[in-house]
């Protein structure tokens, strides 16, 4: 009689809790952060005043900074430009990696990545991202397998073609697969920096 009291009392809470006519909060599902990754050439760690450099300030790549990750254990995936980014976006080391060199295609790109390669950008696709790429791609000429729009971006604007990245007023840059030309840059010219000519010069 005695142990069926306690019994009864350890489950008399459960009860009232399962019965309760009260609706349950709906469960909020976790925002998903935005991702902005900037990989720049040359850039070394110690390169930016929020790692420790002190002969000259990166203000606003400080404030992401803070308000970001920090990458502490971080290295490039290869020495060279194409395998790096190839390593980059496939998670693989230059071993396994697509794309093992800068091999140029003329006369313009780079060797493409294979059509099924899977990528950092389809794997945020289908996880419900937007996804953009913007500056030099150098993993695919335009149109081919390894073109940025068939590896998981939805919308690149830049140079398709790392050399012709070395120019820092090309004739044309592209857009998705438009080319887009920069008037004042033909021949010598040097009128237009490499941008988006529809963002005011100012």
């Amino acid at each position: 009689m005695k142990n069926s009291k306690i019994i009864n009392s350890l489950f008399l809470p459960l009860l009232v809790i399962g019965c309760s006519n009260e609706k349950p909060e709906p469960v909020k599902e976790p925002q998903r952060p935005n991702i902005i990754y900037i990989l720049a050439d040359d850039l070394g760690y110690g390169d930016l005043s929020c790692y420790g450099q002190q002969r000259f300030s990166t203000p606003n790549i400080d404030r992401l900074a803070e308000d970001g990750i920090w990458f502490t254990q971080h290295y490039s995936g290869a020495t060279v430009c194409a395998p790096s980014r190839s390593s980059l976006l496939t998670g693989l080391h230059t071993g396994h990696t697509p794309v093992r060199g800068n091999e140029e295609i003329m006369p313009e790109g780079q060797w493409p990545m294979p059509a099924d390669t899977y990528t950092l950008a389809e794997m945020l696709q289908e996880a419900g991202y937007a996804t953009g790429a913007f500056g030099k791609w150098g993993l695919g000429y335009p149109g081919s397998e390894g073109d940025p729009n068939k590896q998981g971006f939805d919308e690149f604007y830049g140079y398709n073609c790392q050399r012709f990245a070395h120019h820092y007023y090309p004739f044309y840059l592209w857009h998705n697969q438009e080319q887009v030309f920069l008037d004042g840059n033909e021949g010598q010219g040097k009128d237009t920096y490499a941008r988006n000519p529809s963002i005011n010069k100012h």
